[in-house]
Order: C-alpha cells, then sequence, then structure tokens
C-alpha cells in the first residue's frame, strides 16, 4: 500500500561489536517483541537491591523520614521491622542507628500520628510530582506481567519504602516512561528539507495537461530511472531539490512543465532506514536501525537515555567526524523546547559524555533531585531547576554541604548571592522551612465576641486588643481575668487583671507582648450549671434549666402538665442545706417543703419560687386507680382477659367469672405465671421494683447454663427465665376450699393457665436418649429414667429433681440408705443435672502431693524420734 512505513523493532541478536540490531517487523510482532523485552527486565531486576550504605540520616529532611514511616505503616511494618530493612538494605549500623532515633522523635511529636499530619505530607509529596501511590501504582503496572513470589513482593516493598533516601537524577525517568515514545509521526506531509538517499521510495505524481505516476526507489548509488527520461541522480539531495532537478529533466519530454500547465510532485513512499550508534555513558549503548525520520530524541529513548554517569546537558551529534549538534535535555524538561533535536542520517553517531558537575538540590523545593549544572550557571538557576521553592520554605538563606580535598565543609549562602554564587561538583543544597512559630501574635479567648488570635501592632495593650475582639459579653467576669506569657527562657508566667478597673480605666492598662495568651472567663464557667429537678406524676420528668424567678408551676408547665392521676396538693420540693450543722447527728440534710398549686397552673401571687438545685416531687392523687387485669387461659368456659374488681380477688373468683373448668381440663397442671405488678403495668404508683432481684434470677440461671448444662441454647435459657416467673399452685384444693390458704389473691399481669388433659412425662438431661414417654399411673419415677436408656456417665443421679405442669419441683429425697423420690404426674418433666467439672490430676499434681505426703510423714517421724 502506498505510504505505508516500517515500524521500529528490536531483535535479540547480537553484531560483532555488541550493538542491537533492528529490522522491520510486522504490528503483531513488535508488540510480541516488547512484552518479552519487559518481561526479560523484570526478571533481570526481580532481586536488584539498591544499595544504600552512603545514606546519611543527618542530611534526610524530616519529610523524607515521615514519607519512609507512612510507606512502612502501608505494608504493615513496624519501627523495628523498618529499622531491620535499612539494615537489610545495606544501611551501616551507625546509620541505623540515627535512623531509629529520627523516627522516634518525629513520632513524639505526633506528626506521623494523626490524619492530618499524613494528609500535608501526601499533599507535599504530591507538589513535588512523586507521591508514594502513583509511584506504587506504576511498579504495579510494569511488574503485573509476572506474579510476584511473596520474596519478591517483599523486597519490593523493602524498595518502595526507601524509595526516596537517595536522590533521583532529574530527567532521568524521561526515557525510561513508557508512555512517551517520541516516535516519529510517519503520516505527516513530506518535509521539504528531508535528504533522500538509498532505499527511499519517491512517489512522483503529474497532473495537469500531462498526468501519470510513478513509484520509484532510490538505487545504492542514490538515482532513479525516469520513464521517457533516463536514470536521475537524487541521492543526498533535499526534497526541494530533487522537484527542481526532476522536473528540468522531464521538461523535455513533458512541455507543458516549463508554461506551467503541468505540475509536478514529489512525496515519500516507504522510508528508508537509518543505522546510528550512540556511545558514551548510555543505558544500552551500540549501534541502533531506525527510519530516516528519527531524531535524536527518538534513538535516546531506544537506547534508555543516560545512565547514571550520563550528561543530560550536552549531548553530541557527531557526522562526519564533526559535532553537528549539541542538545540539553533540560530545554525540553524544563520549558518543553526540543532545542537541536536535528533529523538523524545514516552513520550519525550521538556521544553522552559523562558529567562534569552534578549537585543535589533537597528540602522545602517542588522538585527535590539531582541536577547537572553548567560552568555558567548559578544557584539561582539552580532553584529554576527544582521548580522554586515550597510555600513553607525559608527563602533567607541556603545551607550547602560541600566536599573539599579532606573533609566536608557546611556553607551558608544568603539570598542576595543566589545569582552570583556557583554550585561546585558533589554540593548538597538544603532549602530549610520556615519556623513554626509566629513573629506577632498575641490571643484572646473567652467572653468576649470574637475570641481568636489577633496581629501584635506596636503599643498595643489589654484593653486595645478586647476592642479589637468587639469587647467583652454580658456575662463576663469582671473581678480577675489572666495572661499567660512567655518569659525570656521559654517558661511559663501567669499575670492577673482586674478586668472591671482596667476598662474604666481605674487601673493601669497592660501592654502586650507576643504570644501573650489573654483569657476572659464567664461568670458561667466559674460555677456548677444551676438546675432544677421535677419527678413524680407528670408527663415530661427530667432536669430543666434553672431561670430566676422560676416558679413551681413554670416548672411544671415545662414537664409538660400533670398527669391524669396527680394531685395539685401535697407538693414536695427539697432544697439544699448550705449551713447545716456538721457536729449535730440530727442536723438537716435537707429542706422540704409542701406546697399546693392551682390544677390549671393560674398565676396567683403565692407562687412558689424555686432556687437551684430544688428537687420537685408530684404525688399521685389520693383513690386513684388504674385498671388492674388477669388473663386466664386454657380449659376454662370463657378464657380471656379479666379485670381485677377488688383488692382482695383470689384465683377462685377469677375461675368463677370464666364459668368453670371444662370437662377435659387438667386441674393437676394449672399454673399462675406471675411476672409482677412493674412489668405488666410500670405505671401502676402501688408497683414494687423488683428488677435487682429479676437481674440476680437471670445471673444464676446464665451460671447455672456455664457450669451445669453448657449445651443448654439460647431459647432454652429464655425459657427457664420465663418459667422462672411460675408459681406452683394446686387448682383442686383451691376450688375445692375457696378463700383458703392455697387461694392466692390476684394481681396485676397474672397468667392463669388449665391444660387439657396431659398424657406424656418428659425425660431430659443426662440420660442416654432424652424424649416424651406415654405416662402410666403404674411406672415409677426409675422406670421413667430406664425408658430413656438410663443415666449417662456424667449424670448427677442424686440430683434428679421433677418439675410438675403446674410449675411446682420436688427433687428425690434420702432415707437412711434408700433414696425416695417424687411421684410422677400427667406432664411433668424429669431432670437429671450434669455433675460439675473436675480438673484432672496432672503428672506435676501427683509429684507434688507425693512430696508434701513424704514431707508430713518425714516429720513425724522425726517428732516421734
Amino acid at each position: 500500500m502506498r505510504g505505508r512505513l516500517p515500524l521500529l523493532s528490536k531483535s535479540s541478536d547480537f553484531d560483532q561489536n555488541g550493538g542491537h540490531k533492528f529490522y522491520y517487523m510486522n504490528f503483531k510482532n513488535t508488540i510480541t517483541a516488547v512484552l518479552f523485552f519487559v518481561a526479560v527486565l523484570i526478571a533481570q531486576n526481580a532481586y536488584s537491591q539498591t544499595n544504600y550504605a552512603d545514606v546519611k540520616v543527618d542530611d534526610l529532611t524530616d519529610v523524607q523520614v515521615r514519607q519512609m514511616i507512612e510507606r512502612a505503616e502501608s505494608v504493615g511494618y513496624s519501627d523495628a521491622q523498618l529499622e531491620q530493612m535499612a539494615a537489610a538494605q545495606g544501611m551501616k549500623p551507625a546509620e541505623v542507628q540515627k535512623l531509629k532515633l529520627r523516627v522516634e522523635k518525629i513520632r513524639k511529636e505526633g506528626n506521623t500520628s494523626t490524619k492530618d499530619g499524613l494528609k500535608n505530607d501526601t499533599k507535599l509529596d504530591s507538589d513535588k510530582g512523586r507521591t508514594y501511590q502513583n509511584e506504587k501504582d506504576s511498579t504495579t503496572t510494569k511488574n503485573s506481567l509476572k506474579i510476584k513470589t511473596p520474596e519478591e513482593q517483599r523486597k519490593e516493598d523493602m524498595a518502595n519504602i526507601f524509595l526516596d533516601l537517595k536522590p533521583k537524577i532529574f530527567g532521568a525517568e524521561l526515557f525510561k516512561n513508557s508512555n512517551i515514545t517520541f516516535e516519529p509521526n510517519l503520516r505527516m506531509a513530506t518535509p521539504r528539507s528531508y535528504v533522500i538517499g538509498p532505499d527511499d521510495e519517491l512517489l512522483i505524481d503529474l497532473s495537469g495537461d500531462n498526468e501519470a505516476s510513478y513509484e520509484l526507489k532510490v538505487n545504492p548509488e542514490g538515482i532513479i530511472t525516469l520513464q521517457f527520461v533516463g536514470p536521475v541522480s537524487v541521492g543526498g539531495l533535499s526534497i526541494e531539490q530533487a522537484i527542481s532537478k526532476v522536473k528540468t529533466k522531464m521538461s523535455g519530454t513533458y512541455p507543458a512543465l516549463r508554461s506551467g500547465r503541468t505540475n509536478l510532485a514529489i512525496n515519500l513512499g516507504n522510508i528508508r532506514s537509518i543505522k546510528i550508534t550512540l556511545l558514551g555513558e548510555v543505558v544500552k549503548p551500540g549501534s541502533y536501525t531506525l527510519s530516516s525520520l528519527s531524531t535524536v530524541f527518538n534513538a535516546l529513548n531506544a537506547s534508555g537515555g543516560p545512565n547514571s554517569n550520563g550528561s543530560f546537558r550536552k549531548i553530541q551529534v557527531i557526522r562526519g567526524n564533526r559535532v553537528v549538534s549539541t542538545i540539553d535535555v533540560y530545554d525540553f524538561l524544563l520549558n518543553g523546547i526540543q532545542k537541536n533535536n536535528i533529523r538523524l542520517q545514516d552513520q550519525d553517531v550521538i556521544n553522552i559524555p559523562v558529567y562534569q558537575s552534578r549537585v543535589e538540590m533537597s528540602g522545602e523545593v517542588k522538585r527535590p533531585a539531582l541536577f547537572e549544572v553548567l560552568s555558567n550557571e548559578s544557584l539561582e538557576d539552580l532553584i529554576r531547576f527544582a521548580g522554586g521553592f515550597s510555600d513553607k520554605a525559608y527563602t533567607a538563606q541556603i545551607k550547602v554541604l560541600q566536599n573539599t580535598n579532606k573533609e566536608r565543609k557546611i556553607s551558608d549562602v544568603p539570598a542576595e548571592q543566589f545569582g552570583t554564587y556557583g554550585p561546585l561538583n558533589g554540593d548538597k543544597y538544603i532549602v530549610e522551612s520556615i519556623l513554626d512559630r509566629f513573629e506577632n501574635r498575641v490571643e484572646i479567648v473567652g467572653a468576649v465576641f470574637r475570641p481568636g488570635q489577633f496581629e501584635l501592632e506596636k503599643g498595643l495593650t489589654l484593653k486595645g486588643l478586647i476592642a479589637k475582639a468587639d469587647g467583652i459579653r454580658e456575662d463576663a467576669f469582671l473581678n480577675r481575668g489572666y495572661i499567660s506569657r512567655l518569659n525570656p527562657d521559654n517558661s511559663l508566667a501567669l499575670i492577673s487583671f482586674d478586668l472591671n478597673k482596667v476598662l474604666n480605666g481605674s487601673e493601669a492598662d497592660v501592654p502586650l507582648f507576643r504570644e501573650d495568651k489573654v483569657t476572659i472567663s464567664s461568670i458561667f464557667d466559674l460555677r456548677d450549671e444551676y438546675k432544677v429537678t421535677i419527678q413524680g406524676e407528670v408527663r415530661a420528668p427530667g432536669i430543666f434549666e434553672y431561670a430566676d424567678n422560676m416558679r413551681l408551676e413554670d416548672v411544671i408547665q415545662m414537664a409538660g402538665g400533670f398527669k391524669e392521676g396527680a394531685t395539685p396538693n401535697r407538693i414536695e420540693i427539697s432544697r439544699r442545706i448550705k449551713n447545716s450543722d456538721a457536729m449535730s447527728a440530727s442536723a438537716l440534710t435537707a429542706e422540704v417543703f409542701n406546697v399546693s398549686v392551682d390544677p390549671n397552673l393560674k398565676i396567683v401571687d403565692t407562687d412558689f419560687v424555686l432556687k437551684p438545685f430544688d428537687v420537685v416531687s408530684i404525688r399521685s392523687a389520693e383513690g386513684y386507680q388504674i385498671q388492674k387485669q388477669v388473663k386466664l387461659e386454657g380449659e376454662v368456659l370463657y378464657p380471656g382477659t379479666y379485670t381485677i374488681m377488688q383488692k382482695n380477688e383470689r384465683i377462685s373468683d377469677v375461675v368463677k367469672r370464666a364459668g368453670g373448668l371444662t370437662h377435659t381440663a387438667y386441674p393437676d397442671g394449672a399454673s399462675l405465671k406471675r411476672p409482677g405488678a412493674e412489668k405488666a403495668n410500670p405505671n401502676d404508683k402501688n408497683a414494687i421494683d423488683n428488677k435487682e432481684e429479676d437481674d440476680k434470677k437471670f445471673l444464676s440461671l446464665k451460671r447455672a447454663q456455664e457450669v451445669g448444662a453448657k449445651d443448654t441454647t439460647k431459647a432454652e435459657l429464655e425459657q427457664k427465665l420465663i418459667q422462672s416467673d411460675l408459681v406452683g399452685i394446686d387448682l383442686i384444693q383451691i376450688l375445692k376450699k375457696p378463700q383458703s390458704r392455697y387461694d392466692l389473691i390476684v394481681e396485676d399481669g397474672d397468667v392463669i393457665r388449665v391444660p387439657r388433659q396431659l398424657q406424656i412425662v418428659k425425660v431430659t438431661g443426662e440420660v442416654l436418649n432424652p424424649n416424651g414417654i406415654v405416662y402410666l399411673p403404674s411406672k415409677n419415677f426409675k422406670q421413667y429414667i430406664n425408658g430413656a436408656g438410663g443415666y449417662t456417665s456424667n449424670a448427677h443421679k442424686k440430683g434428679a429433681y421433677i418439675k410438675y405442669a403446674n410449675g411446682s419441683v420436688e427433687a428425690a429425697r434420702k432415707f437412711l440408705f434408700f433414696n425416695n423420690y417424687p411421684k410422677v404426674k400427667p406432664g411433668a418433666e424429669i431432670m437429671v443435672p450434669k455433675k460439675a467439672e473436675r480438673e484432672r490430676m496432672t503428672a506435676q499434681s501427683w509429684i507434688g502431693l507425693g512430696t508434701a505426703i513424704a514431707s508430713m510423714g518425714a516429720i513425724i517421724v522425726s517428732l516421734l524420734r
């Protein structure tokens, strides 16, 4: 196809000089080769480690140490592991100890333990263009072709943690970035300055009076052969020169070319390849085959660019044994200008010399790195290379660490010398951060309208600062205020003043100094918060904020008013005693008032005025009762809920109101569940709070579950808690002898259950086959146990008991040498508990016991002798 150009590709062969050979390949083969090449590089570098033996911890900035701590935490490493990894990376033991101290210092400052500190560090790292996350993502992308082993992952994490300990060479990543290829645009129009050479394909088109097209390839002698014209030498000519020459040659055949009625155009078809050589400090030196449209940057990208010793400022293009162009990569890195990036020709040589002067810029600059400087450049240029100062930089001077013939030295370069100071090879420039302090700050807090920090103007006084804060609030404590002031040695001093006298001018004003902090208290800060409590028969009892001249009716209204059963009479107000006789045994502990109010809370002159911390108690009206109900379930004629009509109403009365028992009722199994009036009706004023007893009951059940029956489920435990409210009653005796001691007085919330005739006896607990067994009057307790398979080896036989359907429980009794088992009734449940677990004697315990017995025996023998 016309216009198709070759793609750059690399083979794995090597010529005699060790140079790489490049050939034309199709797109698919090119991708395959590139993937293979990347995989080889990863395999070669998987276990490579950077040697950090030359790292000086004293030269590291706090920002670098914080980044290292943050990265270690992100992969789950502790500070101790961080030190171990530093040693594993080749850091000297003395430097590892210094690193430990630096980490401890930064930890104490709290800069790495707060989220804000981490955010600030990340932001600062982002400003410098090299956040850890981006580097990690980049590394993950590059290494995605190979699944890492745990050891390789560990080494990669170590390398990432210490990534910034050794500075990067500015520009080194330019030719390693896979997103920047510098490949020439092969679809552009043919450049008029392009020099034709052997193997170029020329597309010659005639249009106008004469129309013809030729695809001619330039032979090794630089000649093309035109039909009807003959050979024409175009080798070494530019496209523009070739058009002129070919037009002259073809004018004899096509006269219309002279008059302009026919036009001639020459373009490139397939472009030839050229061979160039890269020498010197190159990552991959050798010979490369590129397209004839390639520039110097294309060649540098193909070879990996300068290595760690190569110059980025004086890259030379040699053609015909003379330097035809010198390239400064910094022009592109800093300004985006490809200055002197000429188009290469066949047999060109690119030479990358060793750098002459390289310095390090670190600290509070936007782009810390190693920079190459020329002899005519100054520190000001170096600052420009580093992107300028950060927003926290101390710009008055820069610290310089230099190497002399004998030792190292340190110098300070003031700002006025930045433009004249010439950097030397090996210099390290440290831009420190500004001090974390204010030169003109004062602060006022407390009872002022605008508390905060203000500028310390010349001659500013306490009164002037209060005016800046828009004055004091109405609740300000006028008798005293204080100023926290730093002494010359930074110790704290306290200066008190009378605020009222300072403001009215009767006391001298107080001059302020840097970092003074003025505190003006509120009267509410110096006393307990005044409250009033109301409890009892109001709709919303609680604690309310006290206000001057607060009356009893006011707080009742705040609490939502009276409940229906409340009485406005005999309201009790208890008040604190301030002057009680501490030596008297009968001294008053509170002052109590009993007052009455209008039921409609009308305002009268005799309203009771409350004081702070008063407690108001509203009583229930005498004779007021809410309905109390019991529930009757099971085998009665009219089961349901019944309201208690009298205080002495009994079980027999309720059963009688329900129409009595049905013919299928089993009165022996009747039960009474009594949760308590406080559970059934929490609003009952006469209910007794049994919460504490219930908590103890639940705790006992819980312990029983943990010790005796560890396989008891939660549902069974809740069922036991329900059954613990059951009261064993004898309904037969109750109905036979009403009003007797068996006939209990019913209470609010009682549930009376009368079951249907029961036919099953349950056997549970430590038996081989817990189940239900059909009740037979002829069977006794042991026969039912045998019907369940008998006892297990863990059964506590003496603790077996029976629980009847009415909730009553009876245990086995022992008479002389005989066990007297309780009678079994229908619906009963036989429970066999588990033996308490005993701790087994270990060998050590037996040895201890034997030693104790032997010692005691020896003592007895000695006493007898």
